[in-house]
């Protein structure tokens, strides 16, 4: 019988080093990380700036990112996908519900928040967290409904006791994974890692947030087990758009040529996804194994 993607990602996650998953926001940065990395973070901030067009404090409707789900496992059916789903869109009714319809379609696993609405980015100020005991109930839920599907438990406290005292009682649940989102040093991952145990540790990276920024190498050294890059393809998307149309403005509407060796246009677009196609008939050699 084939490993499920849960898995596999969990196996990975036991590996050795610190397994990296990159923030897509659509299919066509998904078609690019594919490339580079064979682990997708479905982050929530991309998301909900792509879908929406609106800041990452709530306005997400699962059906939405149970179809942009679904849509990337029939494109990139051997990569991990690791999705958000926030605080389960309030309810542990539909937590659940929302858990097990993303396992049906291949998820690889979900992060599950204990923020109170109106929620917030991970690395915003004016977090506030549900009563513990009410977090841990929904918790429950969710690991009582998954099968293989990887869970992810996360705390946005931001009280230095209150941060360890979650940071324990998600370690002693069943949950595969703990993450304590905006840790702002390195010191603070040591005291993290040292009261989860041997619970598996996840760090979230985003660029201009609250976290220092870390190589794998040195992630690996402070006892990290996944570290997620939430929006690197969604920034330097911005980032370059805004040049190129700059430049487009500058020029008079001209469009620039194409460098032969490194530009883009639309051969280079195309042959990129046509991957996608040719990737769900057969597994891709190297990268997305």
């Amino acid at each position: 019988m084939n490993a499920t993607h849960g898995t596999k990602l969990r196996e990975q996650i036991a590996a050795p080093g610190t397994t990296p998953l990159i923030g897509v926001y659509d299919m066509y940065s998904a078609s690019i990380a594919a490339q580079h990395y064979d682990g997708m973070f479905v982050s929530g901030f991309g998301f909900a700036a792509s879908h929406y067009g609106l800041p990452d404090i709530g306005f997400i409707a699962w059906p939405d990112m149970v179809a942009f789900v679904q849509r990337l496992r029939g494109a990139f059916p051997h990569h991990h996908l690791l999705v958000d789903i926030d605080d389960g869109y309030v309810d542990p009714e539909v937590a659940c519900h929302v858990v097990e319809g993303l396992e049906r379609i291949g998820a690889s696993g979900v992060i599950l928040e204990d923020q109170k609405r109106p929620r917030r980015c991970g690395h915003a100020d004016g977090k506030q967290v549900l009563p513990l005991e009410e977090y841990l109930e929904k918790l429950e839920q969710v690991l009582a409904t998954r099968r293989d599907l990887v869970v992810v438990a996360r705390t946005d406290a931001t009280d230095e006791r209150d941060i360890l005292h979650r940071a324990e009682r998600l370690a002693a649940t069943d949950a595969d994974v703990v993450l304590v989102d905006g840790v702002r040093s390195v010191e603070w991952i040591r005291r993290i890692r040292e009261v989860v145990g041997g619970k598996p540790l996840l760090f979230n990276q985003i660029a201009g947030g609250k976290s220092p920024r870390l190589s794998l190498g040195e992630l690996s050294d402070l006892g990290v087990d996944v570290a997620i890059y939430s929006t690197p393809c969604l920034f330097a998307a911005h980032e370059a758009m805004d040049s190129a149309l700059t430049g487009l403005k500058e020029r008079d509407g001209r469009l620039p040529e194409v460098d032969a060796a490194s530009g883009v246009g639309v051969q280079v677009s195309t042959r990129l996804l046509e991957r996608n196609i040719a990737r769900q008939l057969s597994r891709p050699e190297g990268v997305g194994v």
